[in-house]
């Protein structure tokens, strides 16, 4: 029985999904703060986190942030904002999903299901860092290094740069690159994929109009270089 913690500091929201996953075969347990959302997730080791994006004591970004320093588990964020920034937002501080509030119940049990099922077919890490040209790319511990030198990536970024380094010199449609990181592409506006890549250039040192690792392919996408740095 995967096991959810629900946190939302609406209590009627919180019974509402409750019900819905409790009947659909989760065992499910509830926050109401950002403090005790950290303090159930140590605890209760969930397999899913269903999290509102604002609570109180620590907001739900700065909850997904801080679960990332320690835990893989896949979060749904809950969210009464739809602008492609706070969907960018939400998607950078390490959420794999989101869902517009007000939603619906059953909507939100299948995208559940459905990151669950990602999450339990992803390919195991591979021990072997990648490099490519001046780039290090350690996925057994998430780290990147330009030059020998780490960077500090946030977790989609790590995974955007990942997923383009696996093959370099392919070109990916954003679209692409939406499924390679997020494991979605349905429910996010691609166009988000500049923004990550706009950040992820600037934290490599990396230039548009004269790239070093990350090449933008006018009209399709993007690709790491094969010879990259």
């Amino acid at each position: 029985m995967p096991r959810v913690l629900v946190v939302d500091d609406e209590a009627n929201i919180r019974e509402l999904v409750t019900v819905y996953f409790t009947a659909a075969g989760f065992d499910v347990c509830q926050a109401a703060d950002g403090p005790t959302a950290l303090r159930e997730a140590q605890a209760e080791l969930p397999d899913l986190v269903i999290l509102d994006i604002m609570l109180p004591g620590i907001d739900g970004a700065t909850v997904c942030r801080r679960l990332r320093e320690t835990s893989q588990v896949p979060v749904i964020m809950l969210t009464a904002r739809d602008t492609d920034l706070d969907k960018v937002a939400m998607l950078e501080a390490g959420a794999d999903d989101y869902v517009t509030k007000p939603f619906s119940p059953p909507e939100l049990v299948a995208r559940a299901r459905a990151v669950l099922r990602r999450s339990a077919s992803a390919p195991p890490v591979s021990a072997a860092p990648l490099r490519v040209g001046a780039l290090t790319i350690d996925a057994a511990q998430r780290r990147v290094l330009v030059d020998d030198i780490l960077v500090e990536l946030t977790a989609k970024e790590f995974d955007l740069l990942a997923a383009m380094a696996a093959e370099p010199g392919v070109v990916f449609t954003r679209e692409q690159l939406l499924e390679r990181a997020w494991g979605f592409s349905d429910f996010v506006d691609a166009r988000g994929i500049d923004v990550h890549v706009r950040h992820l250039r600037a934290k490599l040192g990396d230039e548009a109009a004269a790239p070093r690792f990350v090449e933008t392919v006018r009209g399709v996408g993007y690709r790491v270089m094969r010879a990259a740095g």
